[in-house]
């Protein structure tokens, strides 16, 4: 099962977030937007491109805000595979995956949230399609195509991956239940939650006027957080979730970052 035939104006079906400021990440993030640090030898925005690319997505929008002047020049409009380590060659899939941007720090002056930003790309999106944060480093995530069509042909809106709580949100962020379902629930002494990824398949229609009053295209830069929206579609039973138990890590401070570093590739 693969992603539709390529084209110059096909809908993206992935989108990656990579407008915030990184305020934790401060003095790094003064000058260097926190997408483009250096994971490893490679800025981490190239991993979650890398996954993206290998699963043969054809398109994704890259939202851009604080210092996102930077990110377009540095990543072009094509992935590269060999950006910042010249012996690794491009692959096929690397080539055919398309870059476009949504620049928020245009118009709209800076970030406007994860809910907002989505809605300013909606019109670049395709009816269903994949959202990861940019700077999260969760290199062994496939973007399968079978999930794409499993979720796709649900009734939900939103499917979520939940990974175990990392020492930094030990309460994690929401439930999940033995049939699939991402849970709104308490946090309260010996509730079990998992911490939302931030990767995630959406539905345009989640975006529109049932659960969003902001315009596709978010023509006023209004800013919205997404976790009440997804909060309220659980409520309603129409958020799905998997557990991701690989690798993930938010990179939110410099001392994760520079742990990364220092800890070998496996």
């Amino acid at each position: 099962m693969t992603y539709r035939p390529n084209s110059l104006n096909q809908p993206a079906q992935a989108m990656l977030l990579a407008a915030g400021r990184g305020e934790r990440m401060r003095p790094l993030t003064d000058t260097t937007p926190k997408p483009l640090l250096q994971v490893r030898g490679r800025p981490l925005l190239w991993y979650p491109l890398n996954a993206l690319a290998l699963a043969d997505v054809n398109t994704v929008v890259i939202n851009t805000g604080w210092l996102g002047d930077q990110i377009e020049p540095a990543l072009g409009m094509r992935f590269k595979q060999n950006l910042e380590l010249g012996h690794v060659q491009p692959s096929m899939s690397a080539n055919k995956l398309q870059l476009r941007y949504s620049h928020e720090g245009r118009g709209a002056g800076e970030a406007l949230e994860t809910a907002g930003g989505i809605v300013r790309a909606l019109p670049m999106l395709a009816e269903v399609f994949w959202v990861a944060a940019g700077d999260i480093y969760a290199p062994e995530f496939e973007f399968s195509a079978e999930a794409y069509e499993r979720f796709r042909a649900s009734a939900c809106l939103a499917h979520i991956w939940l990974v175990p709580n990392p020492e930094h949100n030990p309460k994690g962020d929401f439930g999940f239940s033995a049939d699939g379902l991402a849970l709104n629930l308490p946090r309260v002494e010996g509730q079990a939650l998992f911490t939302f990824s931030t990767i995630a398949l959406y539905k345009r229609a989640f975006f529109e006027a049932a659960w969003c009053s902001i315009p596709a295209g978010n023509p006023d830069g209004m800013k919205a957080p997404l976790a009440a929206m997804l909060r309220a579609a659980m409520d309603q039973g129409l958020v799905s979730a998997s557990l991701y138990e690989g690798l993930w890590v938010d990179v939110g401070t410099p001392e994760r970052l520079a742990q990364l570093n220092k800890t070998p590739s496996a």
